[in-house]
């Protein structure tokens, strides 16, 4: 979970939650964003299943594995979320496994009234916890967050409280969008046959 003020500074684009071409149009984005494209694509989808509001990243990842993807590694389910306890765990065993890959980071974050159902992504990195005064570290080559709930006061109970029923679709909507994107590194990969295909994470 982290605030929304706390992006990262360069590039980013807003969608609201009834963009009807949000899927396509982001997973579009992010595959332009990936500039070298010999890297492996990680992504890491933050949060955990024990706040309401904080669920969407794991259940965004249970949602794209159920899609059968083939080009993406997976981290941050409902089974085996990323969380605070574990995400530097999780971050040295990534950048282990996949030497120099290009990760997407997916989480929550609270906002403005008006800004709820909005998914955000940008370049560069977002720093979890930060709603909650967490010390985490910053996580993403590029970002994706969905604002749940209003932030600013009383964030715990804020995000406890926050209705199952928004973050689900908010988490269908980014699945769609990361199997689209999963879809464009096949046709790459199709283009240029020596691109590495990457295995989903166990």
């Amino acid at each position: 979970m982290n605030l929304m003020n706390r992006f990262s500074k360069n590039k980013r684009v807003v969608f609201s939650n009834d963009d009807s071409s949000l899927s396509l149009t982001l997973a579009k984005t992010l595959h332009q964003w990936r500039l070298n494209k010999d890297t492996e694509v990680v992504i890491v989808c933050i949060g955990t299943d024990r706040s309401t509001g904080d669920s969407l990243g794991p259940l965004t990842g249970t949602l794209l594995l159920e899609k059968g993807i083939r080009h993406l590694s997976v981290y941050g389910t409902l089974k085996d979320p990323v969380h605070a306890v574990n995400l530097k765990e999780k971050l040295q065993y990534i950048y282990k496994v996949h030497p120099s890959p290009f990760i997407i980071a997916v989480d929550a974050c609270l906002g403005k009234k008006q800004s709820i159902g909005h998914i955000i992504a940008g370049q560069g990195s977002l720093k979890p916890g930060a709603a909650l005064k967490k010390d985490l570290p910053e996580v993403g080559d590029s970002h994706i967050s969905g604002v749940v709930n209003v932030g600013g006061y009383m964030d715990f109970l804020v995000l406890q409280n926050t209705r199952l029923h928004q973050v689900l679709e908010m988490a269908q909507k980014l699945a769609t969008s990361l199997s689209y994107l999963d879809h464009l590194l096949a046709l790459e990969k199709k283009i240029h046959p020596k691109l590495p295909s990457t295995k989903k994470a166990p």
